[in-house]
């Protein structure tokens, strides 16, 4: 069993923006906030710039990659 969520002061954009959505979707503007909520929660976490450099393998020399070079 699911909880109750209410979210108050949205902008009246994004309010329209949500009924476009859920409209398009064949959704009600309450199916189409749980989606969009499940959707944003469940997606992997997205890694750092950092982590994703170091995790590249060591694949030659920089020379071999110089834009400097005619």
């Amino acid at each position: 069993m699911g909880r109750n969520l209410m979210v108050r002061n949205v902008n009246e954009e994004v309010v329209f923006a949500l009924t476009q959505r859920a409209a398009a979707n064949g959704r009600s503007v309450e199916a189409e906030q749980r989606e969009i909520l499940t959707a944003a929660l469940k997606r992997p976490r997205r890694r750092s710039a950092a982590d994703v450099l170091a995790s590249m393998p060591d694949a030659g020399e920089d020379v071999d990659v110089d834009v400097r070079k005619g």
